[in-house]
């Protein structure tokens, strides 16, 4: 862990929920001393390793002037900042050129590359002048750039947002499918009178379990000091969601996607904790690049736990340490679920589609959780308490409906979101 005084060096954790929770906790497997920027309500906040930063006042994760002038309060010599949202890592990626970067470090690429990787409409013009496999997609800022799309030589086309973080905050999803050029123009036409940056894309033909992922950390010297990959088994909401249940798997069984991502990584000069999307094309085998997280992701503790501990790596690299590398060979067919997420899944598939129940519970039973932690139990109790309340609510539901009433929708019936 490097010297004295480097051990005492803390983590600030700039994320809320399943993120912030899970960059804590690996920050505690590593013997790191965290605090935790978020809102005094946040599921984090449960953990028993949670500490507001230090001061009269705690940060709660705003950015801007106002997290610039908590750091500034911090009564701090030194602390490494590890972001779990995009915004949090585009913000941090000015902090080395800003007077407190003597205080306060990060391990990070500059703005330039994370807003590269992070507008998806710049990161497929990109990636279009590259050999790197990819779905089409197309830009949109008129009704003339969806007549100019050649929908004949196209599948099946869905919208999708510029910024993915602001989107899925407000709508749920990550993107909308569409049947053809006269409803795009319509979904494209209100999405827009919300002020979203929009594009189309082309949907890689596949189901949940074609979506991999490499995840790890590239240090400042150019090294791939962590390597993790893991396949998505279901999702929620369908097509468009977030993981709800994946497992580890082998990096050799995901060599075309490993060598693609280093090559990407090494051209935008890219520093600092990573999460890449795949999708395997079921029409002519090619995994196709979706995007790439620029920060730590909801599975990062699962990272964590099969020996790929990203976030050890962000605090010693962000310090100027020596980044030791993970093995390459980590527990293979480990699992991991959100729970509420993947009830929520797994009711809404089609009977026919849907894994048997027995199955189901063999996985969850061997698998890592989110929240559900023995030696932290509170936030999973949390999260358990709400699943209780979601199923009562639903029940109740359907008993006003069984009496003639109807069914009530209720914004309440809603699982714990995350980011993947």
């Amino acid at each position: 862990m490097g010297n004295s005084e480097t051990t005492r060096t803390p983590a600030i954790v700039l994320a809320q929920g399943a993120n912030a929770l899970g960059v804590l906790r690996s920050l505690q497997m590593a013997g790191v001393p965290a605090y935790v920027a978020c809102p005094p309500d946040d599921l984090v906040t449960r953990s028993r390793w949670y500490r507001p930063t230090p001061g009269a006042r705690p940060w709660d994760g705003t950015l801007g002037a106002t997290g610039l002038q908590a750091l500034r309060d911090m009564p701090l010599e030194q602390a490494v900042l590890i972001p779990g949202a995009d915004d949090a890592a585009l913000w941090l990626a000015d902090l080395p050129q800003h007077e407190l970067a003597a205080r306060f470090r990060v391990s990070s690429s500059s703005r330039e590359t994370q807003e590269l990787l992070q507008d998806k409409s710049r990161f497929a013009q990109f990636l279009g002048e590259t050999d790197i496999p990819h779905p089409p997609t197309f830009h949109i800022a008129s009704a003339a750039d969806i007549e100019a799309i050649p929908f004949a030589r196209l599948d099946r086309l869905f919208i999708k947002p510029v910024n993915s973080q602001q989107f899925s905050d407000i709508l749920g999803v990550k993107g909308v499918r569409v049947s053809g050029r006269d409803e795009l123009l319509r979904v494209w036409q209100q999405l827009q009178a919300h002020g979203f940056g929009l594009m189309a894309q082309e949907y890689v033909p596949g189901g949940a379990d074609d979506h991999y992922f490499v995840d790890g950390f590239r240090d400042a010297g150019g090294r791939l000091t962590g390597l993790f990959a893991r396949r998505r088994y279901r999702i929620h909401p369908i097509d468009f969601g977030n993981s709800s249940y994946c497992q580890s798997i082998p990096l050799a069984a995901v060599e075309a996607p490993v060598r693609d991502l280093s090559k990407l990584l090494a051209q935008v000069n890219y520093r600092g904790i990573f999460s890449a999307e795949f999708k395997r094309d079921a029409r002519d085998g090619q995994y196709r690049i979706l995007e790439v997280n620029s920060r730590a992701w909801t599975y990062v503790e699962f990272a964590s736990r099969c020996g790929v501990n990203v976030c050890e790596m962000a605090w010693h690299d962000a310090l100027g340490l020596p980044v030791t590398a993970a093995p390459a060979i980590y527990p293979v067919g480990a699992g991991c679920v959100n729970l509420p997420r993947d009830i929520r899944s797994l009711r809404e598939q089609p009977p026919g589609a849907r894994a048997p129940a027995l199955a189901v519970m063999r996985q969850w039973a061997k698998a890592h959780f989110h929240a559900f932690r023995l030696d932290d139990p509170l936030p999973g109790l949390v999260v358990a308490a709400d699943i209780v309340a979601m199923q009562w609510r639903r029940m109740l539901r359907h008993l006003r409906a069984m009496r003639g009433r109807g069914p009530e929708a209720s914004p309440l019936d809603k699982a714990p979101s995350d980011s993947s």
